[in-house]
């Protein structure tokens, strides 16, 4: 069983940057693929970034340019750097893992998840 454990959220001006992390318990990240989701007040999980075992990167449009996903195999580790915030960023963001190579949009391909962090970004 896989744990996660997600930090980094907090409260930020609209304009400034939030650094996002996931660390894993007990398992390495190298045989998952891993993925960023949010979830805002009154509104489905959506997805935001996902990184394939093999590193290959994809956003969803309304965080392309502003976010960036990364992995640290050696300290079981996922990042979001997130730049640029806006109120509409604020949500709860979860991380995600999938036992595979490839890494999928739609939340129904994961099968581990952390418990969140809230991300709120102010006007």
């Amino acid at each position: 069983q896989v744990q996660f454990v997600e930090s980094g959220g907090g409260l930020v001006q609209a304009g400034g940057s939030l650094r996002l992390s996931c660390a894993a318990s007990g398992r390495t990240f190298s045989n998952y693929a891993m993925a960023w989701f949010r979830q805002a007040p009154g509104k489905e999980r959506e997805f935001v970034s996902t990184i394939s075992r093999s590193g290959t990167t994809d956003y969803a449009d309304s965080v392309k340019g502003r976010f960036t996903i990364s992995k640290d195999n050696a300290k079981i580790a996922l990042y979001l750097q997130m730049n640029s915030l806006k109120p509409e960023d604020t949500a709860v963001y979860y991380c995600a893992a999938r036992s595979g190579s490839n890494a999928y949009r739609p939340r129904q391909f994961y099968d581990y998840w952390g418990q969140g962090t809230q991300v709120t970004v102010s006007a």
